[in-house]
């Protein structure tokens, strides 16, 4: 076991032994580690640690966790125990019911797909229920409320963009970043009118669970008050597309569909924000385009040069 995940591990359950630990799932972030750690007593749990030694994602996890929780009628996982402050941060959070989607979805029918599609539509449309007044970053707070640094909404999701290029391993591409900053600087006024909504972040399928209950999410780390337009085209880009064709639009028509179920419409601005968006969403695929095209199969030189063109022809769009 690593020492940073057993150090962890002691301080969340010290009166507990450990009998198995198993990687969580895949995980393209270098800066966190997650397991899933069996007991000997039959029980349970997850285990978070920041390998870079920053607690400040684990503390907003927390937070962003129990506000939900308490607030939205959405699944959240339980947090058993926690420390951001010390030498190895941790979350550590009870199993949340029900099974990823991510596990099913390539072996789902599309009638199967749109039906999950829904579901996760009007889970995202509840979160996006809890409105605020400004834009801005999750820095404190807890079930009764959250402490938000405000700011355009402009500015937010330039510094979101920035924390995408922390994490990509490459920098074949890192001219994307600064010309996609340039055209959402270029679009102020288009974005800053967005209405201000907490999102999750990452709605990625890994991160979605589907249980008697409903669709929940776990993995808050990447929490922000922000435009909930943007969550759902991501969505719609991480689990829905191909790596280079739409995906089937009986899927995404669910997926709006089930937010309208819940929030009466799509979030205003929706299509009209939606080619920025569709640039910034690229960037997962530029920054890791090695990555990317070993998971599609295809060759790193041509899947790079239909990159590099693609995202040309996403700015050409704004």
């Amino acid at each position: 076991m690593d020492d940073r995940i057993a150090a962890a591990l002691a301080a969340a359950f010290p009166d507990r032994e450990a009998a198995e630990t198993t990687p969580a799932g895949p995980s393209w972030n270098p800066t966190n580690r997650t397991v899933r750690v069996d007991f000997t007593d039959g029980g349970a749990a997850y285990l978070k640690i920041a390998v870079d030694g920053d607690g400040t994602r684990i503390a907003r996890e927390r937070t962003v966790t129990d506000y939900v929780s308490a607030n939205r009628d959405v699944p959240a996982p339980t947090v058993l125990s926690s420390d951001a402050g010390g030498d190895v941060p941790y979350l550590a959070t009870a199993p949340l019911p029900g099974e990823s989607v991510a596990e099913r979805w390539s072996e789902w029918s599309v009638e199967e797909r749109a039906k999950a599609a829904r579901r996760i539509g009007r889970a995202l449309a509840s979160v996006h229920a809890a409105t605020f007044d400004a834009h801005g970053h999750v820095t404190g707070g807890g079930a009764g409320g959250l402490t938000l640094d405000t700011a355009p909404w402009t500015e937010v999701l330039v510094d979101r963009i920035e924390a995408m290029r922390a994490l990509a391993p490459a920098d074949r591409f890192d001219r994307h970043y600064d010309e996609v900053i340039a055209a959402v600087e270029a679009n102020r006024d288009l974005l800053d009118d967005a209405p201000a909504a907490l999102v999750h972040g990452d709605p990625a399928m890994p991160n979605c669970f589907r249980g008697e209950a409903g669709v929940g999410f776990v993995d808050w780390e990447a929490a922000h008050v922000g435009d909930p337009a943007r969550e759902l085209h991501c969505f719609r880009a991480r689990a829905i597309d191909g790596s280079r064709d739409p995906g089937d639009e009986r899927v995404v028509t669910a997926l709006r569909e089930g937010y309208r179920d819940r929030a009466g419409s799509l979030p205003p601005g929706f299509a009209e924000r939606r080619p920025v968006y569709r640039a910034v969403e690229f960037l997962g695929t530029s920054g890791f385009v090695e990555k990317t095209a070993e998971f599609v199969g295809e060759p790193v030189a041509a899947f790079a040069a239909w990159v590099d063109a693609e995202m040309d022809r996403r700015l050409a769009d704004l």
